[in-house]
């Protein structure tokens, strides 16, 4: 990457502070198949459409995330409150069980595409794969929104590199 944007006049360093310079919300994505669940933290989410509902997360190509979203074709996204950071951090570590143990440690429900819907979120989306793009190094897994729920928790947010909550006014 760095070679690509030192064309552009900035560095890779460059384009991910100006990244980081957006407050994004941060969710759990998370999808289930024949032989067990999968959870990955992500920032990288969007609506897309109304009508059909659409959504869209975004994960590195190739990954254990990628992989099981496409072979699962389901997935639901999970909207942190701002309480879950540990939550966030579980998703994103390394170290986490995986495999059969992967929501062992985490309370959780199943409903429409049998993605684990994670308690205590703000909102959840619970997905049918729509379809799947590939851009750059990232796949872009477009959903269609089968169920939903809200809840009244203020959401986790991410900015500058760190988590950040919402002040009340």
């Amino acid at each position: 990457m760095e070679a690509a944007t030192a064309r552009q006049g900035f560095s890779a360093k460059d384009f991910r502070s100006a990244l980081g310079a957006f407050a994004t919300g941060v969710t759990v994505v998370t999808t289930s198949g024949e032989e067990h669940g999968y959870g990955m933290t992500a920032n990288a989410f969007s609506s897309v459409s109304l009508d059909p509902p659409l959504v869209l997360v975004c994960v590195i190509s190739g990954s254990e995330g990628a992989e099981h979203l496409r072979q699962n074709k389901c997935f639901a996204v999970n909207i942190l409150a701002e309480e879950q950071e540990p939550i966030s951090r579980y998703f994103s570590s390394k170290e986490r069980p995986k495999g059969r143990d992967a929501f062992s440690e985490v309370t959780h429900r199943t409903e429409v595409t049998g993605s684990p819907i994670l308690h205590g979120v703000v909102a959840y989306l619970d997905c049918s794969l729509h379809v799947t793009l590939q851009a750059g190094d990232h796949d872009i897994f477009v959903g269609e929104v089968l169920g939903l729920g809200i809840t009244e928790n203020k959401p986790l947010l991410f900015h500058g590199g760190g988590y950040q909550f919402l002040r009340d006014t």
